[in-house]
């Protein structure tokens, strides 16, 4: 009987550790992103996005975010930059897969014809990490926000899709 205890004992670290393995301290993520500046008349936008972020324990971190997306419609070219930071929740289970959402508040430049603007700007939204390495410190990331550009009383609608690669760093 107390090897048996010794046995269950001796699992039970283990898979507190495998589970400590689960929770990176941080991540670096990159990928491209489509950006829909405006509604129904708005403006398709292609670009990259990344983040960092560090993972405060299991289910809490804090993420920030930069993205830059050009298009050109009608011939004239259009420029956004978004940086924006903020919490992160993730979800952590036995399952390797790992869903996130997160609130993110921050500022935006845009520049079309030589004029610019610089509005507040926030993103509400989330994303799934889903490991592509054997290892688990590569994951494809999914990711989907609600993109809210406000200047001068009035707020423009967006919103960005993205898909990348994030790598894992360090461990909890």
């Amino acid at each position: 009987m107390k090897k048996v205890m010794w046995v269950a004992l001796a699992l039970s670290l283990f898979a507190i550790g495998a589970q400590a393995q689960q929770a990176p301290a941080g991540d670096a993520s990159v990928g491209y992103s489509y950006f829909r500046l405006g509604g129904s008349n708005g403006v398709n936008m292609n670009g990259v996005s990344g983040s960092l972020a560090y993972n405060a324990n299991d289910w809490f971190g804090v993420v920030g975010d930069l993205g830059f997306y050009h298009a050109s419609p009608a011939g004239i070219g259009l420029s956004n930059t978004t940086y924006t930071f903020g919490p992160r929740f993730s979800v952590r289970s036995s399952s390797k897969v790992v869903p996130f959402a997160q609130a993110l508040f921050g500022g935006a430049h845009l520049s079309a014809l030589g004029a610019t603007s610089n509005p507040f700007a926030y993103s509400m939204g989330g994303g799934v990490d889903m490991p592509i390495s054997s290892s688990g410190k590569a994951a494809l990331r999914p990711q989907f926000e609600y993109v809210g550009l406000r200047s001068n009383g009035s707020t423009t609608n967006s919103f960005r899709l993205s898909v990348g690669v994030v790598f894992h760093l360090g461990s909890r």
